[in-house]
């Protein structure tokens, strides 16, 4: 089981997160997430997704149930693939999607994104360092008088993760950091 502490702007609560995934064969896992709120003490997040992993064609598709502690279950169906810059890998271009479902069918939300991810080996003696930057598209409720619209916005954010530390902050001021048991 992997775990990790976090911390973010928004709870400004440390929060204990877990992750296992259980193999079913050799490209298809179920991943569990969880989250327990150190400020109030009880699960803040949980998560369970199958997911197929497509090594030819770098990319993974996933189908699960996520619930927020505010909210009620969600369905969820993501992929992600990934393109190589270059011919070690260490350099790509990766294009994520997501499509969130509510319990009755009725709230869709659509997220995407689009990132760089560059993987720096022996940065410093025994320091890997990976830098992503990218942007995301979100989906939000955007409300004018009585009317209730949907508009996409965009939101490019930086990943810096050294070893067992990461940290990722966008250009709405949002930030969070982990650091890996």
């Amino acid at each position: 089981m992997e775990t990790s502490l976090r911390y973010d702007c928004d709870s400004r609560a440390l929060v204990i997160h877990a992750k296992e995934k259980i193999a079913i064969d050799s490209k298809t896992h179920l991943q569990v997430h969880g989250e327990l709120d150190t400020k109030i003490g009880v699960p803040c997040y949980l998560s369970a997704v199958m997911r197929r992993f497509y090594p030819d064609l770098s990319a993974s598709l996933g189908f699960g149930l996520h619930y927020n502690g505010q909210e009620k279950f969600r369905y969820s169906m993501q992929g992600k693939k990934a393109f190589p810059v270059t011919t070690n890998g260490l350099l790509s271009f990766n294009i994520k999607g997501r499509y969130d479902i509510d319990k009755e069918f009725k709230e869709r939300t659509p997220s995407g994104a689009a990132e760089f991810t560059l993987g720096i080996l022996n940065f410093q003696k025994d320091q890997d360092v990976r830098l992503k930057v990218g942007c995301e598209v979100i989906q939000e409720k955007a409300i004018k008088g009585k009317k209730v619209s949907k508009v996409f916005n965009m939101v490019p954010y930086l990943q810096i993760r050294e070893n067992n530390w990461t940290l990722n902050a966008d250009i709405n001021g949002k930030w969070n950091v982990s650091y890996d048991l």
